[in-house]
C-alpha cells in the first residue's frame, strides 16, 4: 500500500469514531425523549431538533459521513468500507460503558462474529482502484428494489411498537442497513461528480443535477427517522451492529459489481471476501430468531388502556 491508501485508511478510521460516536450519543439522548411515533413525522422531526443532546450526537454522526464521502472519491469501496464497518467493536465498548448494556444468550457469540466477518472482509481488500462511474439503469435496477426491501423491513418491525409490546431490533436493524446502503451507493455515484469537475461551477452543477445527490438525500432522511426510532426502542449493541454490517455487506457486493471492481485475484482473498458475506448474513439471521425483546416506556410516557399517552405533569 502506497502512502494515499493510508491516509485514506486512516481518514475512514476517523470517519467511523466520529460516525458511531455520534450514534451513541443519539440513543443516550433518545432515552430521555417521548416515543417516537413513525406514523408522525412532523411531531418526530420536531422532536428530534429540539433536542440539544440529540443534535449533538447527529452533528458528530454527520461529520463522520462527510469524512466517509471524502475518502470515498479516492479509495475503493473493498478499501475503505471494512474499515467503516469496524466501527461495531467501538459501538459495542460505548454501548456497555456509556449505556450499561448487556448481551443476552447467544447474542455475544453473534456479535463476536459480526467482529469476525468485518476482520474477514478487510483482510479480502486489494487495494486496487476502480471506476467512480456506474451504468445509471443498473443503479436503478439495484437501488429501488432495496429501497422497497429496506422500507417494509423496517416499518414492518416498528409497526407494533409500543410499551409492553416486542420489537425486532434485528430486522430494524437489517430493514435500515439496506437503506444506509443504498445511500452509501449514491455517494459512491457523487464522488464521481468530485473526480470529473475541476471548478467550482462545474462541480455545483454537477452534483444538483445528479439524480443521486436526491436519492442520497431521500434515502437519509427515511433511514434516518425509523433508525431513530429502531434506536430508541431496541438496544444499541444490536441494532447499530446489525444496521452497520447489513448496510457494509450490501454495499460491498453491490458496490463492487456497479462500479467495476474486480473480484480479489488471489483464491485466498476470494475466499476470505466470500466468508465474510457468508458469515454476515448467518449472523443476521441467527440474531433474528432470538425472542424479540420488549419495548420499555421512554422517560414522559405512560400506558393507559393499552396506548401510549404522554404522562401530564
Amino acid at each position: 500500500m502506497n502512502a494515499a491508501t493510508y491516509a485514506g485508511i486512516a481518514l475512514a478510521l476517523l470517519a467511523t469514531t466520529a460516525y458511531n460516536v455520534g450514534l451513541i450519543l443519539e440513543k443516550r439522548a433518545l432515552g430521555q425523549m417521548p416515543t417516537l411515533d413513525i406514523r408522525r413525522v412532523m411531531r418526530v422531526v420536531v422532536s428530534l431538533l429540539t433536542t440539544r443532546a440529540w443534535l449533538a450526537g447527529f452533528a458528530l454522526m454527520l461529520t463522520g459521513l462527510a469524512c466517509q464521502t471524502v475518502v470515498l472519491t479516492f479509495e475503493p469501496v473493498s478499501v475503505v468500507q471494512p474499515v467503516l464497518a469496524s466501527g461495531v467493536v467501538l459501538v459495542l465498548v460505548l454501548s456497555r460503558l456509556v449505556l450499561r448494556e448487556r448481551l443476552r444468550g447467544n447474542e455475544a457469540w453473534c456479535v463476536a462474529a459480526i467482529a469476525v466477518a468485518v476482520v474477514l472482509l478487510a483482510l479480502s481488500a486489494t487495494g486496487t482502484a476502480e471506476s467512480h462511474h456506474a451504468d445509471p439503469g443498473s443503479m436503478a435496477a439495484v437501488m429501488i428494489p432495496s429501497i422497497a426491501i429496506g422500507l417494509l423491513v423496517a416499518v414492518g418491525s416498528l409497526r407494533t411498537r409500543r410499551p409492553g409490546a416486542v420489537v425486532s431490533a434485528v430486522w430494524a436493524g437489517a430493514g435500515t442497513g439496506l437503506l444506509y446502503g443504498v445511500a452509501a451507493l449514491a455517494i459512491k455515484a457523487l464522488s464521481g461528480v468530485l473526480v470529473r469537475h475541476q471548478t467550482p461551477a462545474g462541480l455545483v452543477t454537477g452534483v444538483l443535477s445528479s439524480p443521486y445527490l436526491y436519492v442520497l438525500g431521500g434515502c437519509l432522511a427515511v433511514a434516518m427517522l425509523l433508525f431513530q426510532a429502531a434506536l430508541q426502542a431496541g438496544r444499541a449493541s444490536i441494532v447499530i451492529p446489525v444496521s452497520n454490517v447489513t448496510g457494509s455487506t450490501y454495499f460491498i457486493i453491490a458496490g463492487t459489481w456497479l462500479f467495476h471492481e474486480h473480484l480479489p485475484a488471489s483464491p485466498g482473498k476470494l475466499v476470505l471476501r466470500l466468508a465474510g458475506i457468508a458469515l454476515a448474513a448467518m449472523v443476521v439471521i441467527a440474531l433474528s430468531r432470538q425472542a424479540p425483546e420488549p419495548v420499555s416506556a421512554p422517560v414522559g410516557t405512560e400506558v393507559a388502556g393499552g396506548q401510549l399517552a404522554e404522562a401530564r405533569r
